[in-house]
């Protein structure tokens, strides 16, 4: 079978990687810039024999897909900022529980409803730390339309390799943005969720394997399970024990820390050897991109370092990046959350280029932060 071209839209993009991914359950409540996720999903979804629930707020939503992922669905929900403040203590029940799904955060202007329609990225911590408990995260970032359908299948295997809610975070200008987007002749095969193959009176849903995740038995079938919100020992039930909470806080860690290699995601641009390198994920890597090229073409030695998986943030490959960089920028739609981070793994002051008024960061904007700080090179 041939590639097939298409024009989508970022949220159809999101949506139609959902569906190839084998995703057939949606739980959500619509809120722009997300909703014609949701809109998509209700006629979609019946049209292949999956389940599509307008729900009452985004709290039951995220409460749907904890119950539709345990009995076997692939589940996944689409939301902005606000919405996904609302979500986030089901979401610590979704990681406490180990349940694997998808959420996507379409994000906007805030604090709270902010300016509802226009662009920003300022959800990056909350993408992080936003749900109570000391847990790890996954959070993917498209960067172009094309990166919504690729991002989105990859965050269903990644949710079901993890046994682990995995985040997408976009933004209003990916999210409505109209590109080409190349599909696979075949669509790849979905390895699908690992089944216990024990007898059932063996079966401990939180015991770990090798890699520290456990297989899902799905609601339902012959493996009976309990799961509770408090902390639970390998069986499932209660337990209060600080040895047993330790080891449970240390699992939900090291398993995405055995997966780092699956979850290092990122793009560079003339990145080698640069002497000035920005670092921007999403709708400001757009813009960034669009400024290095414009520089190196006037003779500056700039690259772009533009990271796909936003937590675990590529560390070592940013490093390496950044190894031969006299001056490092941060452009984003925020107030410095990226710079944080940057700052944090590079152990150096970095400049930002911050946008955060509703309006899109431009390639004008991120070549005037480069100017800003060109000093001569020897």
């Amino acid at each position: 079978m041939a590639e097939r071209v298409e024009f989508w839209q970022g949220n159809e993009a999101i949506l139609e990687g959902a569906l190839a991914a084998g995703a057939r359950f949606y739980a959500g409540y619509p809120i722009t810039p997300s909703s014609e996720i949701a809109e998509l999903a209700s006629w979609r979804l019946p049209a292949v024999g999956g389940v599509y629930l307008q729900m009452e707020d985004e709290i039951a939503s995220m409460a749907a897909l904890v119950g539709a992922s345990l009995a076997g669905a692939r589940a996944f929900t689409a939301t902005s900022g606000p919405g996904f403040s609302l979500m986030q203590e089901n979401l610590g029940l979704a990681i406490a529980l180990e349940v694997p799904c998808v959420v996507v955060d379409i994000q906007r202007s805030g604090p709270s409803t902010g300016l509802a329609t226009r662009p920003a990225q300022a959800d990056l911590m909350q993408a992080r730390w936003g749900t109570h408990g000391d847990h790890p995260a996954v959070v993917l970032a498209p960067a172009t339309v094309q990166d919504c359908y690729d991002l989105t299948m990859r965050a269903f295997e990644l949710a079901d390799m993890l046994r682990q809610p995995v985040i997408l975070l976009g933004d209003e200008v990916i999210a409505h943005a109209r590109e080409r987007v190349v599909l696979p002749g075949s669509p790849p095969a979905c390895a699908g969720r690992p089944e216990p193959a024990c007898p059932p009176e063996q079966y401990r849903p939180y015991a770990g394997g090798p890699d520290g995740v456990a297989p899902l038995a799905r609601f339902g079938s012959r493996y009976v399970f309990h799961v509770s919100s408090s902390m639970h020992d390998e069986t499932g039930f209660p337990n209060a024990q600080p040895e047993n909470a330790a080891r449970v806080i240390a699992r939900l860690h090291e398993k995405i820390a055995r997966h780092a290699a699956d979850l290092e995601l990122y793009r560079t641009y003339h990145a080698e050897g640069a002497r000035y390198l920005v670092v921007a994920y999403g709708a400001a890597a757009r813009a960034a991109r669009a400024a290095v090229e414009e520089a190196r073409a006037a003779g500056l030695p700039a690259g772009l370092f533009v990271p796909l998986v936003l937590w675990p943030f590529p560390a070592r490959a940013l490093a390496r990046a950044a190894a031969d960089a006299r001056e490092v920028l941060v452009a984003e739609m925020s107030y410095g959350q990226l710079a944080l981070e940057v700052e944090r793994i590079l152990h150096r002051d970095v400049a930002g280029i911050n946008r955060y008024d509703g309006e899109m960061l431009t390639p004008e904007e991120v070549l005037a932060g480069l100017e800003r700080v060109l000093t001569p090179c020897p």
